[in-house]
């Protein structure tokens, strides 16, 4: 009987990428390493619960969806998150940074300090600085100021960020875009005055994801199914998004997907991901096409 794993989903440090699974078992992932799973036949995509808490039904959810979460465990799971703006009396200090993922796409966000830039790595961020540290809300009115007098929005969708990732400018025109918006910024009015401001130090995570030389994805996975299978090498990562070279060509692969499914591991077989650890034969995950022409630029186991 083959081994079913439960995937926690994918980790970001200073070394990299790394995937989590259930009972603790990590995953490293570098470059050049061989990506191969398979769902298990007949199985459905359940919910991963909220805080840390099992999802007391064990429901079904979308196998589109990257939260993994039922219509209650997805709304426990925000009421407590520092996005929902809930915890105005939160004491850690924050910070605010401007990211860039690509040409004419820069957002503004808050993470907290003492996770340093793992914020930044999750979301795929090519480049960032830090804008200012200090109080939850006081970042949080920091962030406002940005949106509301410069336009700069706080979400740049995935499907953007993966579009351009293979043809990036390089080092001076990615780091040229936040620094004029850091100058902009700073010489606003209206700051919180507990908030401290930082200057431009540029940070630049291109070495980290991989992405020199990465080629052109064909698609991205829509979504996973049962007795269906991957089999790939890992061209390079960025926040959940892996690139993998496929008998079809290079795919993206949110690991954000995986979560909620019962997963095995994938034996010898074509590289197409046609074939399962028992030998059998399983069929390979949805893919869409990955179009330029997709592209909504802002105004402004293993």
């Amino acid at each position: 009987m083959r081994q079913v794993w439960t995937c926690s989903g994918l980790r970001w440090s200073g070394d990299g990428p790394v995937l989590v699974w259930g009972g603790g078992r990590r995953s490293p992932l570098a470059r050049g390493k061989r990506v191969a799973f398979g769902v298990v036949a007949g199985g459905v995509r359940t919910c991963v619960g909220a805080r840390g808490n099992a999802c007391p039904v064990r429901a079904v959810v979308s196998p589109r969806g990257t939260g993994a979460r039922c219509e209650e465990c997805a709304r426990l799971d925000r009421a407590h998150s520092v996005a929902a703006d809930t915890m105005a009396d939160d004491p850690r200090p924050y910070h605010v940074y401007l990211a860039w993922f690509g040409p004419g796409m820069v957002k503004v966000g808050i993470t907290g300090v003492e996770r340093g830039s793992a914020r930044l790595l999750e979301q795929g961020a090519v480049t960032f600085s830090w804008l200012g540290q200090g109080p939850l809300m006081a970042a949080r009115r920091t962030e406002e100021l940005l949106r509301a007098a410069l336009k700069v929005p706080d979400r740049i969708p995935y499907a953007d960020k993966r579009v351009v990732r293979a043809e990036l400018p390089g080092p001076a025109e990615r780091i040229a875009e936040i620094r004029d918006l850091h100058a902009l910024a700073g010489r606003l009015h209206g700051w919180p005055e507990s908030l401290r401001r930082e200057p431009f130090a540029p940070v630049d995570h291109t070495d980290v994801f991989g992405l020199a030389g990465l080629p052109t994805a064909q698609g991205v996975v829509s979504e996973l199914v049962a007795g269906g299978v991957i089999d790939g090498e890992l061209c390079g990562a960025a926040g959940p998004d892996l690139h993998l070279a496929t008998g079809r060509g290079v795919v993206v692969l949110d690991t954000r997907l995986m979560t909620g499914w019962d997963l095995t591991g994938v034996g010898g077989g074509d590289r197409d991901g046609h074939r399962d650890g028992d030998g059998g034969f399983g069929v390979p995950f949805p893919v869409r096409e990955l179009r330029v022409a997709d592209l909504g630029v802002q105004d402004g186991l293993f």
